[in-house]
This record gives C-alpha cells, sequence and structure tokens, in this order.
C-alpha cells in the first residue's frame, strides 16, 4: 500500500512538473508577440505627464486587466458546472503574464532603460524581469541575459516555473469567488509593479538626457492581451488539456 500511495505521488508530482513546464514555454513563445508601447507613443498618449505620472497610469491599467482575468475564472467557477480548472488555471497563468510582461516593457520605456537588442533580446530580458521581480540595470550587461541557448532557456524554464510555483495560491481565485480573484490579481500585478519601479528609479535616465531612440519594432504576430482572457473560456467540457 505505502509503495502504491508513493508511486501516485511521483506520478502527480511528474504530471505537475509537466504541466509547469508546458506553461513555462508557452510564457516564453508568447513574449516576443506581445505587443509594446515605446516612450514616444506613451507620450503622445499621456500628454503633459511626467514619468512618475505615466508610470502610474499603465500600472493601473495593468491592474485592471489583471483583475477582469481574475474576476472571470472566478465567474467561470461558479457555475453549477464548473468547466475544467486545469485549462482555465492555465489560461489565467498565461494572460496574467503576459499582462505583466507588456507592463514591465512599457516602465522600462517610461523610465528610460530599454534593454539593448533586437525584439527577442528584449523579451527575453523582459522574461528574466518578470521571474526574478526585479528592474533591468541596463548599464550593467551582466543582468541582461538575452541569449537564448539551450541551457539558457531551460534556466529561465526553471526561473518561470519557480515564480508560478511562487504565486500559484494567488493564482486560483476559482477557489473563492469573482471578486476575491479580482482583488487578488489586481493586488499582486501592483505588488509586482512597485518593486519593478523601485529598481529601475536607481537607473532611471531622464527623458532631457536620453538620447533618441528607435521605434520599437512591432511583432509579426502580434498577441492581443485581450485574446488571452477569451481562451479563459476555451476547453469547457473537452478535458482538462491546454492548447
Amino acid at each position: 500500500m505505502r509503495d502504491k500511495v508513493g508511486e501516485g505521488v511521483r506520478r502527480s508530482g511528474s504530471r505537475a512538473r509537466a504541466g509547469l513546464a508546458y506553461l513555462a514555454d508557452r510564457i516564453i513563445d508568447n513574449a516576443p508577440r506581445i505587443p509594446v508601447r515605446d516612450l514616444q507613443t506613451l507620450r503622445r498618449q499621456f500628454p503633459g505627464l511626467g514619468p512618475e505620472q505615466i508610470a502610474d497610469k499603465l500600472v493601473a491599467g495593468a491592474a485592471n486587466a489583471s483583475s477582469t482575468v481574475g474576476a472571470g475564472i472566478g465567474a467561470a467557477a461558479m457555475l453549477p458546472v464548473p468547466p475544467a480548472m486545469p485549462t482555465e488555471l492555465a489560461a489565467e497563468i498565461t494572460g496574467v503574464a503576459a499582462i505583466e510582461l507588456k507592463l514591465i516593457a512599457e516602465l522600462h520605456e517610461v523610465y528610460g532603460v530599454r534593454p539593448p537588442g533586437g525584439l527577442k533580446d528584449r523579451s527575453t530580458a523582459y522574461l528574466n524581469s518578470w521571474s526574478g521581480e526585479r528592474g533591468i540595470d541596463v548599464t550593467k550587461p551582466s543582468t541582461i541575459n538575452s541569449a537564448l541557448s539551450g541551457p539558457m532557456k531551460q534556466q529561465l524554464r526553471q526561473q518561470i516555473m519557480k515564480r508560478m510555483v511562487r504565486n500559484l495560491p494567488n493564482l486560483m481565485p476559482f477557489m473563492v469567488g469573482a471578486a476575491v480573484g479580482a482583488v487578488m490579481n489586481r493586488r499582486d500585478t501592483k505588488k509586482l509593479a512597485a518593486r519593478i519601479r523601485a529598481d529601475l528609479r536607481k537607473f532611471q535616465v531622464p527623458w532631457d538626457t536620453l538620447d533618441a531612440l528607435p521605434p520599437l519594432e512591432a511583432p509579426a504576430h502580434p498577441l492581443e492581451i485581450g485574446d488571452i482572457a477569451k481562451e479563459l473560456g476555451r476547453g469547457h467540457g473537452e478535458g482538462g488539456g491546454t492548447r
């Protein structure tokens, strides 16, 4: 009996790790597809505002978006026949990750510390920032791991998996209902933003001394944040798998 229990625990652990690895890879694949507004675009959209004021607007928008994801999950779970929870939870994790990665990228723009390199390089830098919950010091190349080689991708996957495990209790609003789920996601996104901004203020480059930066290239196949939220309904009645 003890051997059977142990085998069951090992199998469950293996499935959980495989699921987390799949989600980590999905987040890595999604990152270069997330549309990011550059500093010039943000200043046009928020005329007359300074860096801190624009950052406040970005955080508020991201917190509202992540709370919408949490509310959607929580509301779905209150149905008489709840949808497949693994699918819903996977959609929430990837949805919130995309929202927060977009926020991190645009905060780096606002504080004048865009990481060097092209789209893939910056995306990898922002993934490291998100998984480590820290801002990027662009004056120290050692803090930017942009070459996504095999070993580096495995390391990044492990970082993201640890981040997801750490936040998993807060990524289950279906356990508590829509209202609380929304509050939890909003709180956690704001907490992440506060950590990132505290770091970026140390490296901040004032706008009047910032060298002119080229516009950010647009992703070939942009990932719409709203489309991720729509995935919350995907998979109902199809078992627990993600697509």
